[in-house]
């Protein structure tokens, strides 16, 4: 039974077009991985079905009484509740059933025998609902539920707007797991969590009598809790059934097969109109000639294959500077209030460090404050002598009208336009990114176009904020080749132990240094 049809589907932003004629469909107990380059339309499908966009054309249908539960990161946490609060909103339908059962036992009181009788029918309906649905085990389930996501060792009694981001996001994944809808949306769960609490959620998902459908770029996390994959490649939606690993083989097989095909017609068409343009002037053949054009005119001729541009990162290095890049003394961040104890830091030439430690600890703040962006709280921060940063923020302002080409032409007025696309195209992005709006860039092309940026610079110390957050496989692992490559000092804040663990001198955990509780 298919709890969400979707239909011929299209969908563009100004003259870029983002998915064409797109169908999907998501069967009961269904675990869907949605997969993809970047920019191929993942973020704008989900938009799409859970009606915060409006298709062109198509249509989304969903079947009747199906729930849906989409880890939104925007939503309010209001101050002054508690962890457990906001958990226990997860279950307010059976609360108003409790409600309504104490309030039919009140109005007992002053009820007729006949009225009182018809009140107890209405009390063992309710109570037998409460009962199936678990409502005494609530509370048990919240703590299951939030110990796995590592929400135990905070306090559930905590006020959440004592919480970090990342424990915020913590908190909105667990009420959306506990509600447990017909159909969860999960856009990149994993950016936000720990190795541990990953491993928790892949057994929760493995587990999962319901449907959902999963955005991620951590294949190993992928291929153990999807048995479907819906692969969008060029605007359209494909199908396979089975985990990544079958889909890379059924992929590759498909690909292959749709190479020989165009070969194959395109040696046909050759060998048709070489026969037509060698007979059509001679009498006794050009009815055959006519017979071969007749048949090519009728022929539906193949698109050639498209290849996904690869990026290809480089990063130009700058003069040697100082032995000693950075050094800060009694250092406390903070912004209205200290976010850590005081603590030492020197950064070296040459060192490749990498930051860790779950959002909302300072990580953001500390690269702000070492770059000198921002003051800190306490203590002194030198700098080297004959530095040459290069910054890569977290995230990119989502109201920006330039176009990839204004962007990368605002920074470097002195290139040409030449210049300008093929810095861009180096990056993996094609014409129609080039000339599109950064606002309606996908979060991995945005990425790029400010990767580019960095590398039109001289540098001899990256500063790297999250750089993988959004990019597609190909781009994180030519990404990792790049920066292994670079010869200056590197300080790199990442989630993904994977992406650094094999190429860093150090790795600093700002958990050690926190004011808050982790």
């Amino acid at each position: 039974m298919s709890v969400l049809t979707v239909e011929n589907v299209s969908h563009g932003f100004g003259a870029r077009t983002i998915l064409t004629e797109a169908s999907f469909r998501l069967l009961k107990g269904e675990h869907v991985g949605l997969i993809g380059a970047n920019g191929e339309g993942k973020s704008t499908f989900l938009n799409i079905i859970t009606g915060q966009l409006t298709p062109d054309e198509g249509k989304v249908e969903w079947s009747n009484r199906v729930t849906v539960g989409y880890l939104d990161q925007h939503s309010v946490l209001t101050k002054g509740k508690t962890i457990r609060d906001v958990l226990r909103e997860a279950f307010q339908n059976m609360f108003d059933l409790e409600a309504e059962m104490l309030g039919l036992y009140n109005e007992m009181g002053e009820a007729t025998p006949e009225q009182v009788e018809k009140m107890m029918e209405e009390v063992g309906e309710l109570q037998d609902m409460l009962d199936h649905g678990g409502f005494y085990m609530i509370d048990a389930k919240i703590e299951e539920v939030a110990n796995g996501l590592g929400l135990g060792s905070i306090g559930l009694d905590r006020d959440v707007a004592d919480l970090s981001g990342g424990q915020r996001t913590k908190v909105l994944l667990t009420k959306l797991l506990l509600q447990n809808p017909t159909i969860l949306i999960l856009d990149e769960p994993t950016n936000y969590l720990d190795f541990e609490h990953i491993e928790w959620l892949k057994k929760y998902l493995k587990n999962y009598e319901n449907s959902f459908i999963l955005v991620s770029h951590d294949i190993p996390f992928l291929n153990e809790v999807v048995n479907v994959i819906y692969h969008v490649e060029n605007g359209v939606l494909t199908r396979y059934t089975g985990d990544y690993e079958q889909f890379q083989q059924m992929y590759a097989v498909r690909k292959s097969q749709e190479n020989r095909a165009y070969e194959r017609q395109q040696q046909e068409v050759e060998r048709l109109e070489d026969f037509i343009a060698r007979n059509k002037a001679r009498v006794a053949t050009r009815g055959m000639a006519n017979s071969r054009q007749k048949r090519l005119d009728k022929m539906e001729i193949l698109e050639k294959p498209r290849e996904k541009p690869k990026p290809t990162f480089q990063f130009r290095e700058a003069r040697t500077p100082s032995r000693f890049i950075v050094e800060a003394k009694n250092l406390v961040l903070g912004y209205d209030e200290p976010l850590t104890k005081p603590v030492d830091i020197t950064l070296e030439r040459g060192q490749k460090v990498a930051i860790r430690g779950v959002n909302g600890l300072g990580k953001s703040t500390l690269l702000k404050t070492l770059l000198g962006h921002i003051q800190p709280v306490e203590g002194k921060v030198m700098l080297g002598d004959y530095l040459y940063p290069g910054y890569f923020e977290q995230e990119s302002s989502r109201h920006n009208n330039n176009t990839a080409m204004e962007e990368v032409w605002e920074e470097f007025p002195g290139l040409t336009n030449f210049e300008v696309r093929a810095a861009l195209a180096r990056c993996g992005l094609t014409n129609e990114h080039i000339t599109s709006q950064m606002m309606v860039l996908s979060g991995g092309e945005s990425a790029k176009v400010r990767l580019c940026k960095l590398m039109l610079k001289d540098i001899n110390w990256l500063v790297l904020d999250e750089p993988t957050n959004h990019l597609d496989l190909e781009a994180k692992a030519e990404l990792k080749r790049a920066l292994m490559e670079f010869k200056g000092t590197i300080l790199l804040v990442s989630h993904e132990p994977d992406f650094y663990e094999d190429w860093v001198t150090a790795v600093w955990n700002v958990e050690n240094w926190t004011t808050k509780i982790v």
